[in-house]
């Protein structure tokens, strides 16, 4: 099985933690030169500095606040005319505030899709001349299993990670021809920075430890704990890789088997 990612060149956006950093190290590890994408430069060069570097592997970091897509769409632009495309693209931002739907104010929408899909789109748009030109293309959203069965209490991340998933189907269809790939990965709950806060807050709400309350989370899981966030890279990897060039336009959860739905 073809998984090598030599002279292979990878953007990995909200790549400075959690997911994003674990995709990042995964990459590199399998030979990519990877370039490192968020708005914390600090971190982006704790994060440059710890991924495997062999021959002919160059990796880099690029800043931009993703709540600004314009100001995203010119730091990709300039660095694809300065250093040429990319073959694989990992799409990761942090989710947006949990609240119930009915509750949250028009803004909290807009604002999350100019963070997720139009952000997302800018750098679609940005690299697939190279990856038609070498007919070779992995696109990979990180979005959640809400796409699949939404999430209590996550109302505005629930509406707008399902508008990435059609998206995203729609573009594995337009994009097949060239050889280029567009799947999702959901990560369910995973050991990051977003789940602590997550069950912080259930804690405060149902009144209860925050040791209960993650007791709680895991038993919600047929394996009754929850990811690394190395397990979720793994997959994604395999998704960049060759081995995966007849997989397009899917869903794909890793979760532990929590999503309920096929």
């Amino acid at each position: 099985m073809d998984i090598n990612l030599t002279q292979k060149r990878a953007l990995v956006c909200g790549s400075s933690q959690g997911i994003g950093r674990a995709c990042a190290v995964e990459l590199a590890n399998l030979g990519a030169s990877v370039t490192l994408f968020s708005r914390n430069a600090e971190k982006l060069a704790e994060v440059q500095q710890s991924l495997n570097v062999a021959q002919g592997q160059i990796h880099q970091v690029l800043t931009a606040d993703f709540s600004q897509p314009e100001q995203v769409n010119n730091v990709i632009l300039a660095d694809v005319e300065q250093n040429g495309g990319y073959d694989i693209l990992i799409n990761n931002t942090g989710g947006p505030a949990p609240g119930p739907a009915s509750a949250s104010d028009v803004t909290a929408f807009i604002d999350a899709f100019n963070l997720h899909l139009v952000t997302n789109h800018h750098l679609v748009q940005a690299l697939i001349p190279a990856m038609k030109a070498n007919q070779y293309g992995r696109i990979i959203n990180v979005i959640s299993t809400s796409v699949k069965q939404p999430i209590p209490g996550l109302g505005v991340s629930n509406t707008i990670r399902g508008a990435v998933a059609s998206w995203a189907k729609t573009l594995a269809n337009e994009l097949g021809p060239d050889g280029i790939t567009v799947n999702n990965v959901l990560p369910g709950a995973t050991a990051t920075a977003r789940l602590d806060a997550i069950i912080a807050g259930k804690a405060k709400k149902q009144d209860i430890s925050i040791a209960q309350a993650t007791e709680n989370e895991k038993a919600q899981i047929p394996m009754r704990r929850f990811a690394a966030p190395e397990e979720f890279a793994a997959a994604a990897a395999f998704l960049a890789s060759p081995a995966a060039g007849y997989i397009t336009g899917i869903n794909l959860p890793v979760d532990g088997g929590r999503t309920s739905c096929l």
